[in-house]
């Protein structure tokens, strides 16, 4: 089941300015807003943009006032672009039939959530998701650092391993029109690439840098982005099973998120105690109830850890936004570059688990 079973494997990422992760940024810049002014707001919002246009929309249930159209241009200017955009607000209250359940703490929807931690890297994360991120986010720090000036807001990165060892890297970057397809390969190879890999894997590694030949036009002008799109960039790189949901615009009501967080929170804590060298949690819910229907997990061996899981951990959906203080808004910073291995973040803690 794990995936260090099978040593081959891709995984990628996505810079900040990839349209998927603008739409991602926005949604939970606005969670944030909300829960600003009133912790309890109940969020679901998600944004679809591309060639000029954004169309926000969802649910929302708070006392806060937000300016969603303002919010979107801020982060959109932030990111790095300077096009207008037309943009469009669709958003209504929580459905009463979805709220009557929440209300008295059942959770925001089923659904089956996914958690997982290994021991391979301080992170707790497979080494070549932790690398793929590390790429990405090195492409818009050279970017915005101005080390860089040729590079544009959208990109992407892959990391292939083979039999355990690093075999190719992949970086797609937006460029300005005039900079040469080598003087592009250099200077990602030289200043992004390189300082993140050892010796042996600089000498080893095969390098693939914009393989089309040019990148120029990207972001929205290039193709179009949704809210939720990106959820193996968000998690485990497709390393692990996924449940499905997204977790960008909701709040912590919505088991897609919070149990997603939850379960990471408990398999970080198995592998740090010593119950495992990796872990995978798995808990599913009913929409309305707040006892999840199931809870499993288990090691690299195969061993079932779940009753010591359940002996220690409450996941229903209250009690983890109390455990892991869900109401705050700390939910911008997950949405690029991963939702996990981020050390301020609450589920990122680790818990002593009891015998």
């Amino acid at each position: 089941m794990f995936y260090k079973h099978n040593d081959n494997y891709t995984v990628e990422s996505v810079t900040n300015g990839h349209p998927d992760k603008i739409c991602d940024q926005i949604s939970d810049a606005i969670l944030d807003a909300c829960l600003t002014q009133d912790p309890k707001s109940r969020v679901a919002v998600e944004v679809f943009g591309g060639h000029g246009k954004l169309t926000i929309g969802g649910e929302v249930t708070s006392n806060a006032v937000v300016d969603y159209e303002k919010i979107a241009r801020e982060i959109y200017k932030e990111i790095g672009y300077t096009d207008d955009l037309k943009i469009d607000v669709h958003i209504v209250t929580q459905s009463g039939d979805i709220a009557q359940g929440v209300d008295t703490g059942g959770a925001g929807d089923q659904g089956i959530m996914y958690g997982y931690a290994t021991d391979e890297t301080k992170e707790f994360l497979p080494k070549g998701v932790v690398l793929a991120h590390a790429l990405a986010k090195s492409l818009e720090e050279k970017r915005k650092s101005g080390e860089i000036v040729w590079l544009r807001p959208d990109g992407k990165t892959q990391v292939t391993y083979q039999n355990g060892k690093l075999k190719t890297v992949l970086v797609s970057t937006q460029h300005e029109e005039v900079i040469s397809q080598e003087e592009i390969k250099k200077e990602v190879t030289e200043k992004i690439i390189f300082p993140l890999l050892s010796d042996e894997e600089k000498n080893n590694v095969e390098i693939l840098v914009n393989p089309t030949g040019k990148f120029v036009q990207g972001g929205f002008e290039a193709d179009t982005g949704l809210t939720g799109r990106k959820i193996m960039v968000d998690t485990y790189g497709g390393l692990i099973p996924h449940g499905g949901g997204c977790f960008s615009g909701k709040d912590a009501t919505k088991v897609d998120r919070s149990g997603a967080y939850m379960a990471r929170y408990v398999a970080k804590s198995l592998v740090a105690g010593g119950y495992a060298k990796e872990a995978l949690v798995s808990v599913a819910y009913a929409i309305g109830l707040s006892e999840p229907l199931m809870i499993e997990a288990i090691n690299e061996k195969g061993e079932d850890l779940a009753e010591i899981v359940r002996a220690n951990f409450d996941f229903k959906p209250k009690a983890i936004i109390e455990k892991l203080d869900l109401q705050k808004p700390i939910f911008a910073q997950t949405a690029k570059y991963g939702h996990f291995g981020k050390e301020n973040l609450p589920w990122e803690k680790i818990q002593t688990i009891k015998k």
